[in-house]
């Protein structure tokens, strides 16, 4: 893969349309605590680059994306272990690993305006209604395929145990790495 691509990118330098609420970054989260010193989604440049295509996507259909979390720090996962330490729901610290190697991001549909539609569940709900497969409200599968569809064509899988989870279809190209997202302002 190209240098260019494997390095970080803030993802509101590609497409300031994209919403970002790091939950991390706040004490809105399964914690209760603040686990990042940061609020600057980051994430790899070829990554980011196909998260600003499911936005555009989504914007001509008159959505907006949310991004919940993107890349996390290898400490920031070991708090977030200490609290929930079960690997189907919060991954073991790892740097060559999803969030950690800068290649994932938790995120929602918006209207236009901003505001949240309905999904399967909140964000961090670790029960089996997370799902990708789990039943839900009409609504709620209607704005859960809108989204899907549009990650799926940029080049994005979903974690099957979290439908707001999704993973770079080329994640295993890229090594992991360490960064400051406040380098990325």
């Amino acid at each position: 893969m190209p240098q260019q691509k494997t390095g970080f990118t803030n993802i509101q330098m590609l497409d300031p349309s994209i919403i970002v609420d790091l939950r991390y970054a706040t004490t809105n989260n399964f914690t209760g605590k603040v686990i990042y010193d940061f609020t600057t989604a980051i994430a790899r440049t070829g990554t980011a680059e196909k998260l600003a295509v499911a936005s555009r996507t989504l914007r001509n259909q008159g959505y907006r994306i949310k991004v919940w979390d993107a890349y996390r720090p290898v400490k920031a996962q070991e708090k977030l272990f200490e609290v929930y330490p079960d690997p189907e729901f919060v991954a073991k610290p790892n740097p060559n690993f999803s969030h950690q190697k800068g290649v994932t991001f938790d995120l929602t549909l918006c209207d236009m305006n901003g505001k949240e539609l309905e999904m399967p569940t909140l964000f961090d709900d670790f029960s089996e209604k997370a799902h990708r497969n789990a039943e839900c409200s009409p609504e709620a599968e209607k704005n859960y395929q809108i989204l899907d569809t549009a990650m799926h064509k940029a080049g994005f899988i979903g974690y099957e145990n979290e439908w707001w989870d999704y993973r770079d279809s080329e994640m295993d190209d890229y090594g992991p790495a360490i960064a400051d997202p406040n380098d990325y302002k």
